[in-house]
């Protein structure tokens, strides 16, 4: 996979999101299916999306311990999906597990990423809500350095993170990075942010871009530009 937009659909109804993708006719985004999404239709909006083409990234963060995380990755492999992902927090013995689940009785499995720290968080809030003291760009570094011993293929970062990410992991390790905006835009409540073209200078292979495209006026010349301003 090179780089790419990958589009947040991040609707309430199965509706709403084939409403959404209908609008490209050209173009077969890849496209991110969160909790949202995945709690109110089910499996059955994968199984449709990526039967009308679609590359997906099923973003359901999974945190428990190892055993149900390895069953769930199983289950997630199933779905044909092409990325799923976990919480870095739950430790090394976890992502083995779910890399373990994840492998296919043919041999293949989806790429597994991790999340660091939320792009929500900032040094202030992981220090006083979530009492760790070391430095964020530590703690992501540490968490992303843990990840790749684990056998993942990436994680999920600030594009801020995405160049020490490399640096720390090599450049074939994947930087998956949402807290993307137009430089016109609103942060909204995203605390590390940064505009396409930017994250592409600072090293990300894939950019997650939500409201910019799905609450533009034209989210199919919003999607046009993301690609323009981070592919080229």
């Amino acid at each position: 996979m090179g780089k790419d937009v990958i589009v947040a659909c991040d609707f309430a109804t199965a509706e709403h999101t084939y409403a959404f993708l209908d609008k490209f006719t050209d173009e077969k985004p890849f496209v991110k299916i969160g909790m949202e999404l995945f709690f109110a239709t089910g499996p059955s909006i994968v199984r449709e999306i990526k039967a009308r083409g679609h590359k997906i990234f099923l973003d359901l963060k999974m945190h428990d311990i190892p055993n149900t995380v390895r069953s769930s990755a199983a289950v997630l492999a199933g779905l044909d999906v092409d990325i799923c992902n976990l919480h870095a927090a739950g430790g090394m013995d976890m992502m083995r597990g779910a890399m373990e689940g994840l492998v296919r009785p043919d041999g293949t499995r989806p790429l597994m990423i991790a999340v660091t720290q939320l792009t929500s968080i900032d040094q202030t809030r992981m220090q006083n809500e979530l009492l760790i003291a070391r430095p964020l760009d530590e703690v992501v570094l540490q968490y992303a350095a843990n990840a790749k011993a684990a056998g993942l293929d990436g994680v999920v970062c600030s594009p801020l993170e995405a160049g020490r990410v490399h640096d720390t992991c090599g450049a074939g390790f994947l930087t998956v990075t949402p807290g993307i905006r137009f430089s016109e835009a609103d942060r909204g409540d995203q605390q590390r942010v940064t505009t396409p073209a930017r994250a592409r200078e600072l090293g990300s292979d894939y950019i997650v871009v939500g409201r910019p495209i799905t609450k533009s006026g034209d989210p199919v010349a919003a999607y046009r530009r993301c690609m323009a301003d981070f592919v080229g």
